[in-house]
């Protein structure tokens, strides 16, 4: 995004420049300070589709610069996990588990937006909102989408994180069991204590499209690993599978959720 910015920022800089309008002048109709302007041009900060506007007017671009904000909008999603996120839209089972947080499909909004506003380095607004709504938009595959499995085993770990203080947490695990009552889907408590040797090595999501092929997905902090290799995908397959021998049922899951939401 940061090259998007700086090649934008130039267009209207080079504009500018051939129109003999000064920054001071550009920023004074824009109601914007000099040095605000001139992070905009240079790539240090996103420039603003007032800006292009006033640019392109002033400028006499005729919507060329106007035209940039179009590749201006922020990305719904981290670059790294594109290629996951297209396997999953067509995946037939999505099975996964989660270590320390309350997983994308099934947060509520407000549990969405405080998790990504605490991101570092901090996002712009309009870079939250579009992050929010494309993951309730992708939590839509839930109930649109009846003939894939998906299957949750969440350790109560995240259960107890409180992301956004009590009362967004609470309508948070109040949402849990709700979900859960779709026939598609199913939620397990993974108990602290249990399987610790594999539990705490991280979340993971398995993938299985509906040509068979299976994948299986790490993410970590600014990092991500989609795998395709039968061995590693086995390996990771096994892991899940002895992390879920060890969870609750489902519907022992669903009440002790229910105890968690209590004691907030």
């Amino acid at each position: 995004m940061t090259e998007t910015w700086r090649y934008c920022g130039n267009q209207i800089k080079l504009w500018r420049t051939e129109a003999g309008i000064s920054r001071e002048e550009l920023g004074k109709e824009a109601n914007y300070e000099y040095e605000t302007v001139k992070s905009m041009e240079q790539g240090r900060r996103k420039p603003s589709v007032r800006l292009l506007q006033v640019a392109d007017q002033m400028c006499g671009a005729q919507g060329k610069l106007l035209a940039a904000q179009e590749f201006l909008k922020p990305e719904p999603f981290p670059e790294r996990a594109k290629e996951f996120m297209a396997i999953e839209a067509e995946a037939i089972a999505r099975h996964a588990y989660d270590a320390l947080l309350i997983p994308g499909l099934l947060q509520t909004e407000e549990y969405a937006r405080a998790l990504i506003s605490e991101s570092h380095p901090p996002l712009d607004d309009e870079t939250v909102e579009e992050r929010v709504r494309a993951r309730l938009q992708r939590q839509e595959a839930l109930t649109r989408r009846t003939g894939t499995v998906f299957s949750f085993v969440l350790n109560e770990a995240g259960l107890r994180t409180e992301v956004g203080g009590e009362e967004t947490m609470k309508r948070q695990l109040d949402r849990l069991p709700e979900v859960g009552k779709l026939r598609n889907v199913s939620i397990q408590v993974l108990p602290r204590g249990r399987c610790n040797g594999l539990a705490l090595n991280g979340s993971m999501v398995l993938l299985e499209t509906a040509e068979h092929e299976r994948y299986a997905y790490v993410e970590a902090p600014k990092t991500s690993a989609l795998h395709s290799d039968p061995g590693t995908v086995s390996a990771l397959s096994e892991a899940h599978g002895m992390i879920r021998m060890q969870a609750l049922s489902v519907e022992e899951s669903a009440d002790f959720i229910r105890q968690v939401a209590e004691e907030l």
